[in-house]
């Protein structure tokens, strides 16, 4: 559920929305929510002084409640 929440709120914001994949990655110290965009939309993605990054990280841990789940954006030219 948090996975498809966070990929419908990234999908708003970037200019190649088919682009956007968020993967949700069981670690023992608790979930991780990997999301891949387009290297043109990394920038909105992370925004200004990550603004829009720390937003969709507070939006995801408020709706994961005490579980929590960290968010990574992972620039796609870099690792696959």
């Amino acid at each position: 559920m948090l996975a498809e929440a966070l990929e419908h709120l990234v999908r708003g914001v970037v200019d190649h929305p088919d682009d956007v994949v968020v993967r949700d990655k069981q670690m023992r110290r608790g979930s991780i929510l990997e999301v891949r965009v387009n290297p043109e939309d990394l920038g909105k993605v992370i925004g200004r002084n990550g603004r829009t990054a720390t937003a969709f990280r507070t939006v995801i841990n408020a709706l994961s409640g005490k579980a929590g789940a960290r968010v990574d954006f992972v620039d796609v030219d870099r690792r696959r």
